[in-house]
């Protein structure tokens, strides 16, 4: 097969241009757009291999260098240059699968790549044993779904050693707690392995939706309470959501705004690394949108006590009291 000619780009193609010519064959080919089309299915996996060798830079060189004999199973590009240097082999910068120039024949590769694990041709029972590659993929998760961890299914296309792609359904586990930005490791589910080697592995990047209430800090959590303020001056118990249900949280009496109330243990779950976070509230004191009128004459008392009834213009007094929220902004 020549990705080159797969894809139908020239040999000095740009990433860019190679990346264009993929995306228009994929749209094209795929699975989902051509159903019970087993001409477009195999055309997909050809164009998907193609752009695996061409979009990867070392990949590239090696078949720019080697030629088929990279799809070869056992084949090892680095095993192939050094005993190409030994050789002195010829052809495509003088390596010995090259051709012409004085390369090896037919006979000499089988016996250099049996050299390399036996089996001419590296097909044969004893040839080399290589890793299938690892492959990456996003998913993205509910913010409690990640708080609580469970299970997903997960549609993965997995390269195989003859050059084909499979899809596959699998189930991810999810662990409790996984932040977003994390990385899930799946292992043997990436690329075939060649020559009886072991599959790669499936690396799922996880991105985490925000929660409408809940913000998450390592493994704390917080959120605003919404407060009256009748239960800020006199104290409450109030009832407040939390990952597993709801709990009971006691308000003191004189809390302020900003202050932070804490359900400890009550945040991210435990795990084997990490004990559990907690949950804490912010308090936020909501005043009433019609104002009780006794309340405002209660105020104005209480204000009129405080300033020793002297009767003196409330807007020229300078002094500041104990009580004053502003006093610490004066020094």
């Amino acid at each position: 097969m020549n990705p080159y000619q797969v894809l139908g780009v020239a040999k000095a193609a740009s990433t860019d241009e190679i990346k264009k010519a993929y995306r228009k064959l994929a749209r094209d080919t795929h699975p989902d757009l051509n159903p019970d089309d087993k001409v477009a299915e195999a055309r997909f996996k050809e164009v998907s291999v193609a752009y695996d060798v061409l979009s990867d830079k070392d990949k590239r060189r090696d078949y720019d260098e080697f030629g088929e004999a990279v799809f070869n199973a056992g084949f090892d590009a680095d095993r192939a240059r050094a005993q190409g240097a030994q050789f002195g082999g010829g052809g495509r910068g003088g390596n010995p699968f090259g051709g012409g120039g004085g390369g090896f024949e037919f006979s000499d590769m089988d016996d250099l790549m049996r050299q390399f694990g036996g089996g001419g041709r590296g097909r044969g029972p004893g040839s080399m044993r290589r890793q299938g590659r690892d492959l990456e993929a996003s998913m993205t998760l509910a913010f409690m779904e990640a708080i609580r961890g469970g299970e997903r299914g997960f549609s993965v296309s997995r390269p195989r050693a003859d050059g084909s792609v499979r899809a596959e359904s699998i189930q991810v586990r999810i662990p409790a707690g996984v932040s977003d930005g994390g990385t899930l490791r799946i292992p043997r589910k990436g690329g075939e392995g060649m020559g009886g080697g072991a599959a790669g592995d499936l690396l799922i990047q996880v991105r985490v939706e925000p929660h409408p209430v809940f913000r998450r800090k390592g493994r704390d959590l917080e959120f605003d309470l919404p407060i009256t303020l009748s239960e800020a001056v006199l104290g409450a118990r109030v009832e407040v959501p939390t990952p597993d249900g709801r709990a009971t949280l006691t308000i003191p009496a004189g809390t302020s705004s900003h202050a932070r109330l804490r359900l400890k243990g009550r945040g991210v779950p435990e795990n084997k690394k990490s004990p559990a976070g907690n949950l804490d509230a912010r308090v936020k004191i909501v005043m009433p949108k019609d104002p009780d009128p006794r309340l405002k004459e209660l105020f104005e008392a209480i204000n009129a006590e405080r300033a020793g009834n002297d009767d003196e213009d409330e807007s020229s007094s300078a002094s500041i009291s104990e009580d004053d929220p502003r006093k610490d902004l004066f020094g």
